[in-house]
C-alpha cells in the first residue's frame, strides 16, 4: 500500500420494513432527480479509479475525483426516512459510476431522458458530461405521475432540489435528448448483454511462507517480545486517527471507541442503536472487519478464509449472535492483464472466502472490487477484507476490557485442519459457547484472537481499566504471539468450580487478572505503563492526539441569567401558560445532523420538540423560513440550536450560516422577545454553541456585533 493508500470506510443503514416499497416502473411513470446539481467533477471517476496510474496521474486525473457534499447527503437521509416520501418511491438509484446514464438508465427497460432538465452547477456542460458525470449526493427515483407533485413538495420541505428529468416508456430503449436532438438511443437488449463475453485462464499457485514481524517475536524473550508487539504498526494505538471522527453522532453509540475507566481498550466491533423517530429501541447494528495483510500476501486463500473467520469472531466476542449476520467484501488486487498467475490471486482469495462462508453457513450479500492496485512497479498484496454485520439487542453487547481483579482468564481454542486453518465446525461450536457464556453473564469480557495472538488480546484488555495480569506458568510461551483465528480469550469467575462454566473442558487457562499494574510471565514482569507508552506513541507523529501545553487565557465575565443551582435536585422548566408542556423549537440548517437526538433528549426531559427545516433554495424560501421561525419561536419556551456543520462550515468557519439567519431583524426580534420578555431559554450544542458565541448570546446574553475583542471558540 506504499503507492496506493488503502482506506476503507463502511456505513450501516436501517429502514422500517413498512417504509420499503419495491414496484416495477410502468410506462408513464416519472423519474425525479433530487439532491445535488451536476458538474464536471467525477467525469471518468470510476474508470479513473480502476486504471493503473503513474507519476503523471496527479495532473491528468485530479479532476476525476468526485466532490462530496455532506449537507446535501443529510437532507436526502431526512427525506428518505419519512414514510410519506419513501412509500411513494417505486424504485431508486443513487448516483455513482456512470452518472445519469447508469443511475437513471438502470431504472426501467424503456426511458426517455431530457438532459436539458438535469440541474447544473454551472453552464457549459455538453451532453456527454451531463450523461456521465459522477457528481455526488444525487438520487434518481421513479414515482407514479399522480404522486409526482406530492413527492416534489416533500423534497422542497426538506430543502432539496427535485426535478423531473425522464419518463418511463414501453419502447425498450434508453433515449437521451439534448437541445431538441436525440443524442443517445440504445436498445435494452443490447445494454443487458453487459458487452462482449470474456474468458480468462488462471493459475493458482501454492501459498508461500508467512514473513512478518509478529511471527518472529517468538524468538525473543517475553519482555522484548511484548515491547516489539505493542509498537508494531498493525497492533499499535490508532487513537489519534479514531478521534478525528465523532463516535457519538445520533446518540445511539453502544461501544465507545475506547473502553474502560481509562478509555483505552479498543473494541473489536462497532455497535450502535438504530435511529428511530418519536420512540425508543433496544435494537442495534453491530459491525466488525477481518483482514491480515501479511497472511494474504503469503497465501490469498488463507488470508481470505481467515478474514471471514476473524470478522464474524469479533462480532461474537462483542456479544452479537450469528443468527442475523451477513457479510460484505472489499477486494483489491494488482493489475491483472493476461498473467495467469496474477489472475490466480483473486481466484484463490474468493475460493478461500467461499469455503469460510460455506463452513460458517453465512453468506456475503455485497462487495466491491478493484483490479487497479498497481503503480508503475509497485503492486498491492492480494486484499480481501471481510465486513460482518449483524442485527442484535443493545443489552447483549459486551465491551472487551477486563472487568475484575482475581478473575480467571482462559483461551477457547479452535481446532486446526492439515493446513493450519481453523476448522469451521470447531469455530461454530466456539461461537455458540461464547454467546452462551456472555448472555448468561458467566463471562465478563471476551476477545477474538487476531493477528497479534494471545499477547495482543491480554494487553489491550488490561489497559482499559488498568488491571494487571499474570500468565499461568503452564501456558506455553510459543503460543503468545501466534495467529489463532477462531479462538477466544474469556474473562471468567475466579472460582474454577466444576460446572461453573459450560464447556469448561474446552478451555485452557491463560492466567489471572491482578491488582498490580504490570503483566508478568514467569520471572519476567513489565509495567503496563511501559508497554502503553510504546503502544501509544508509535503513530503520534502521524495522528496527533496529545494536547500540548499552552499559555493561559484571560477569563471572560459571563452574564448569568438564572442561578439554576438554587434547585439542586431538579430544574423545572415551566411553560409560559399557553402550553401544558414546554415547547422547544429546533431549527435545522443545511448540514445540521443532531436534530433527531436533540428532539429525543427534550422529549425524555418532558418537553415537546418541533423540528423546523430552514429552506434556503431561493430568496423567497429564506424569507418564508425567517417568518416561520419567528412565529414558532414566539409560541415556544426554548430555542435549541443543534450540532452539525451548517453550510459545511463555510464560508470562513463554523456557524456563519446560522448567525446570518438569526441576525435577520425578524428572527433577532423573536430571540430578544424570548429572552427579555418571556423569560425563555436558549441551548446550543456543537455548531449551535458556536452560533451562540458568534451572535454574542454567550457570554453577553444578547445579540451583539462582534469586534476584535469578541470571544471565539478554537
Amino acid at each position: 500500500y506504499l503507492a496506493k493508500h488503502m482506506e476503507i470506510g463502511a456505513v450501516v443503514g436501517a429502514a422500517p420494513a413498512k417504509n420499503v416499497r419495491r414496484d416495477e416502473p410502468l410506462p408513464g411513470d416519472v423519474v425525479i432527480l433530487l439532491g445535488g446539481r451536476t458538474g464536471r467533477d467525477g467525469c471518468g471517476g470510476a474508470t479513473g479509479s480502476s486504471k493503473s496510474h503513474d507519476a503523471s496521474s496527479l495532473e491528468s486525473c485530479g479532476a476525476e475525483v468526485q466532490k462530496g457534499n455532506a449537507p446535501e447527503e443529510r437532507k436526502l437521509q431526512r427525506l428518505f426516512s419519512r414514510s410519506e416520501a419513501s412509500t411513494l418511491i417505486k424504485c431508486c438509484n443513487d448516483f455513482g459510476a456512470g452518472g445519469v446514464s447508469v443511475a437513471i438508465g438502470e431504472l426501467a427497460d424503456g426511458l426517455d431522458i431530457d438532459l436539458n432538465a438535469v440541474p447544473k452547477k454551472y453552464e457549459g456542460l455538453d451532453g456527454t458530461e451531463l450523461a456521465i458525470s459522477e457528481s455526488q449526493e444525487r438520487m434518481a427515483v421513479v414515482v407514479s405521475p399522480e404522486d409526482a407533485k406530492r413527492f416534489l413538495a416533500l423534497a422542497h420541505e426538506e430543502n432539496l432540489e427535485a426535478t423531473i428529468v425522464a419518463h418511463v416508456t414501453d419502447s425498450g430503449r434508453m433515449v437521451m435528448h439534448l437541445n431538441g436532438r436525440t443524442v443517445v438511443d440504445l436498445s435494452r437488449e443490447f445494454l443487458d448483454t453487459n458487452g462482449a463475453p470474456k474468458t480468462m485462464k488462471a493459475r493458482v499457485e501454492k501459498g508461500g511462507e508467512l514473513n512478518d514481524s509478529i511471527e518472529k517475536l517468538n524468538g525473543l524473550g517475553f519482555t522484548e517480545g511484548m515491547k516489539a508487539l505493542v509498537s508494531d504498526l498493525n497492533i499499535c494505538s490508532r487513537q489519534g486517527l479514531s478521534e478525528r471522527f465523532d463516535s457519538t453522532i445520533g446518540a445511539g453509540t453502544i461501544l465507545m471507541p475506547f473502553g474502560g475507566r481509562n478509555m483505552l481498550t479498543p473494541p473489536q466491533a462497532m455497535a450502535a442503536k438504530f435511529p428511530v423517530r418519536n420512540g425508543e429501541t433496544d435494537s442495534c447494528s453491530v459491525m466488525a472487519y477481518g483482514f491480515d495483510p501479511y497472511l494474504s500476501e503469503a497465501d490469498p486463500y488463507k488470508g481470505a478464509y481467515s478474514a471471514v473467520i476473524a470478522s464474524v469472531a469479533k462480532l461474537v466476542a462483542s456479544g452479537a449472535s450469528t443468527e442475523n449476520c451477513w457479510l460484505t467484501f472489499q477486494e483489491y488486487f494488482e493489475k491483472l492483464g493476461a498473467d495467469l498467475t496474477r489472475w490466480g490471486k483473486p481466484l484463490s482469495a474468493l475460493l478461500g472466502a467461499l469455503d469460510a462462508q460455506m463452513g460458517l453457513r453465512l453468506a456475503a450479500i455485497g462487495g466491491k472490487d478493484s483490479m487497479s492496485g498497481t503503480f508503475e512497479n509497485i503492486h498491492v498484496p492480494p486484499t480481501l477484507v471481510s465486513f460482518a454485520v449483524a442485527k442484535d439487542m443493545a443489552a447483549n453487547i459486551t465491551s472487551p476490557e477486563f472487568k475484575g481483579i482475581g478473575t480467571r482468564v482462559a483461551l477457547l481454542p479452535a481446532e486446526k485442519d492439515e493446513n493450519g486453518l481453523p476448522k469451521a465446525e470447531s469455530v461454530r461450536a466456539n461461537f455458540e459457547l461464547v454467546t452462551t457464556l456472555l448472555r448468561t453473564h458467566r463471562a465478563f469480557s471476551c476477545w477474538a484472537v487476531d493477528k497479534g495472538g494471545v499477547a495482543e488480546g491480554v494487553f489491550k484488555m488490561a489497559i482499559g481499566n488498568g488491571i494487571g495480569f499474570a500468565f499461568d506458568p503452564a501456558f506455553p510461551k510459543e503460543a503468545l504471539f501466534r495467529r489463532d483465528y477462531g479462538s477466544f480469550i474469556l474473562e471468567l469467575p475466579g472460582c474454577h468450580c466444576a460446572g461453573a462454566v459450560p464447556g469448561d473442558e474446552r478451555l485452557v487457562t491463560i492466567g489471572r487478572t491482578t491488582d498490580g499494574l504490570d503483566i508478568s510471565f514467569g520471572e519476567e514482569s513489565i509495567p503496563i505503563y511501559t508497554l502503553f507508552k510504546l503502544y501509544d506513541e508509535k503513530l503520534e507523529s502521524v495522528y496527533h492526539h496529545k494536547t500540548p501545553g499552552s499559555d493561559p487565557v484571560m477569563p471572560i465575565n459571563c452574564i448569568v441569567k438564572k442561578n439554576l443551582e438554587t434547585k439542586p435536585h431538579s430544574v423545572n422548566i415551566m411553560p409560559n401558560g399557553a402550553h401544558a408542556k414546554p415547547r422547544v423549537l429546533i431549527p435545522v440548517f443545511p448540514g445540521t445532523n443532531c436534530e433527531l437526538d436533540s428532539a429525543r433528549a427534550m422529549r425524555i426531559a418532558g418537553a415537546e420538540a418541533e423540528i423546523l427545516v430552514v429552506n434556503n433554495l431561493s430568496a423567497a424560501d429564506i424569507e418564508a423560513s425567517v417568518r416561520t421561525f419567528a412565529e414558532k419561536l414566539n409560541s415556544s419556551e426554548i430555542l435549541f440550536i443543534p450540532g452539525g456543520f451548517s453550510g459545511g462550515d463555510e464560508p470562513e468557519g463554523s456557524a456563519k450560516l446560522i448567525t446570518s439567519f438569526m441576525r435577520n431583524s425578524r428572527a433577532a426580534d423573536a430571540i430578544e422577545n424570548l429572552l427579555t420578555r418571556r423569560d425563555g431559554l436558549i441551548l446550543g450544542i456543537c455548531n449551535g454553541f458556536q452560533a451562540l458565541i458568534k451572535l454574542g448570546l454567550v457570554p453577553f446574553g444578547k445579540i451583539v456585533t462582534a469586534d476584535a475583542s469578541a470571544p471565539t471558540l478554537t
